[in-house]
């Protein structure tokens, strides 16, 4: 009977547990918890994104099918204050008659964009990032804000994500008569675009990087392929030649995006 009661009592344990760790389960999987905080400026009253249109209808035609439409932010009074949430509560703005002083910048102002993507403040502190900290640069340089995706060249856009970093870093556009596999998959491959620990903002360092695809290829012998042994066109063994540290050291692949006079990037 005692043995009986242990079980019962157990068994009754574990099903509250079982229970307790449901509720909790589906409470976190149900409950929205991206809380945002709209942009504040001292005070100014919000005036809803409608307001916003009647003279910066350029911005707001798309923005009903932009990513950052998701924010869908209410004012207590019910407004819809989409516009607001960014760049701040806009009565001082409308009765400045659109002066600029009065509201938030986004494009010279990245802390409005931090409220939410707060993980991008701390990669662009990393020893190598874009200056967008410093000012020399605008989270909108590379990112479409008020129209279509945020990320430039993804979903249906006849544009690759790529063409967003060729605005600057023309050189390694090309074209290459021997274009790395690399730079068709995208310079996010081997670049945090927001900042890393590693020089030139590399996902990896030093061979680790190379070795992240070049450590077996889908065709015996390809010139892809990096194995213990491997003998390359120096003549060098790659046991060796990686513990020098980079692949793209000189005399090697030292012309990673691509080449116009050898299959194995170099100049």
């Amino acid at each position: 009977m005692k043995t009986l009661r242990r079980l019962t009592h157990g068994n009754a344990w574990l099903f509250g547990a079982v229970l307790a760790w449901s509720l909790l389960f589906l409470a976190c999987a149900s409950v929205n918890r991206t809380i945002v905080a709209p942009a504040q400026i001292a005070g100014a009253d919000y005036v809803g994104s409608a307001e916003c249109a009647t003279c910066h209808s350029e911005k707001t035609e798309g923005f009903r099918h932009a990513t950052h439409a998701k924010l869908a932010i209410k004012s207590d009074k019910g407004l819809d204050i989409g516009c607001e949430s960014c760049h701040g509560a806009g009565s001082k703005h409308v009765q400045a008659g659109g002066g600029r002083g009065v509201f938030i910048n986004s494009s010279k102002q990245p802390d409005s964009c931090f409220q939410c993507h707060l993980d991008k403040r701390g990669e662009f502190s990393l020893p190598n990032a874009h200056p967008v900290l410093a000012g020399q640069m605008s989270c909108s340089d590379c990112h479409d804000i008020h129209s279509g995706n945020a990320i430039k060249g993804t979903g249906t856009s006849l544009e690759s994500q790529n063409e967003t970093c060729f605005k600057c870093h023309t050189q390694q556009k090309g074209p290459f008569v021997y274009e790395h596999g690399a730079l068709r998959e995208g310079c996010v491959t081997c670049h945090n675009p927001h900042g890393s620990v590693n020089a030139k903002m590399l996902v990896a360092r030093d061979a680790n990087l190379c070795l992240r695809c070049h450590l077996e290829a889908p065709i015996a012998n390809s010139s892809g392929i990096v194995l213990p042994g491997q003998i390359n066109a120096g003549g060098g063994n790659h046991n060796s030649r990686l513990m020098q540290g980079t692949c793209w050291v000189a005399g090697c692949h030292e012309a990673p995006h691509g080449s116009n006079a050898s299959t194995t990037f170099r100049y």
